[in-house]
């Protein structure tokens, strides 16, 4: 899935501002968006509305396209489904598992002892 690049979004404005020589304000008169605004964008401080996006594309002429990235993917959710990963990657899910509960058992007594030491 693609998304949005705040960075290259970012970065293509200020470039394309900078290599057509507008200041923020005049960029900001051709395009109807804020000065202060077209600097929020420079820093990533603010993602533009569809109409914002538009009018910069137009004004400074870039592909609206190409500021779509492939979202990067965690892994954090493939660990939790067993069909995609290998039998060695699944051992070791297995383990981290084990170990997880393994340390809450002993969270669990060592805080069950703390309170009889403390009722004693």
């Amino acid at each position: 899935m693609k998304t949005l690049s705040t960075k290259k979004l970012a970065e293509t404005v200020r470039n394309l501002r900078e290599t057509k020589g507008f200041t923020k304000e005049e960029l900001g008169n051709l395009t109807g968006i804020n000065r202060i605004m077209i600097g929020r964008i420079e820093r990533e401080d603010f993602t533009p509305s569809i109409v914002q996006f538009e009018a910069l594309s137009n004004v400074l002429g870039f592909d609206l396209t190409e500021m779509f990235v492939e979202k990067e993917r965690t892994n954090s959710f493939v660990a939790l489904r067993s069909e995609t990963l290998s039998d060695s990657e699944k051992e070791g899910v297995e383990k981290l598992f084990t170990m997880m509960l393994s340390l809450r058992q002993q969270i669990k007594l060592r805080s069950s002892f703390e309170n009889e030491s403390t009722h004693a």
